[in-house]
């Protein structure tokens, strides 16, 4: 890691770099392949805003690997958050995209940055009434640990141990402006 800002009240440091993330997702890509028998009956299923992004570079990959682009679609879990009530910013909805009937179908969600597994257990509740797929897998970019809930990434970018009061941003060009990159901020 190398320090990147240093101010009095944070300090920010690189995990990542925009290699670092090229890299990473293409070896989840391979092993999201090796998983499954047919890729054409995959669906990547991301949660907005990075995760749609880490979704889509996957799909790129698996296409490039296989011949064949899976079902990339974007599953908003804003309303079945249960911090709503203690979130002080409210989280723009979007619209749930899913190019095609779930059931009996191999279904990967997609995270950015794995945290407490809240936010995957509001993806579990979302997809409840678009179908019934076969396998339900997770795909994270980074996974920093400190769960709360019983649940597990089946494919890792890289694992970043962090205390609970560090923050993990993750930046790509094409959304935010910046070099693609994962920054700890520490407090």
């Amino acid at each position: 890691m190398t320090a990147d800002q240093n101010t009095p009240s944070t300090r920010t440091k690189t995990a990542m770099d925009s290699e670092a993330i090229e890299k990473a997702i293409r070896r989840m890509a391979h092993e999201i392949v090796e998983r499954h028998d047919s890729p054409a009956r995959i669906v990547l299923a991301g949660i907005p805003t990075r995760g749609v992004e880490v979704a889509s570079r996957l799909a790129d990959y698996i296409e490039k690997i296989e011949g064949v682009r899976p079902y990339l679609g974007k599953l908003d879990i804003s309303m079945h958050r249960d911090d709503l009530s203690t979130r002080g910013k409210v989280t723009a909805l979007e619209v749930t995209d899913l190019p095609v009937d779930l059931d009996a179908r191999p279904l990967v969600v997609v995270d950015d940055v794995f945290f407490t597994g809240r936010t995957t257990r509001a993806a579990l509740d979302a997809l409840a009434s678009f179908g019934r797929p076969s396998t339900i897998q997770l795909a994270v970019l980074v996974d920093r640990g400190h769960r709360e809930l019983p649940i597990r990434p089946d494919y890792v970018g890289k694992n970043l141990p962090t205390s609970r009061e560090e923050k993990i941003r993750v930046r790509f060009e094409n959304l935010d402006g910046v070099r693609d990159s994962v920054v700890v901020i520490k407090p």
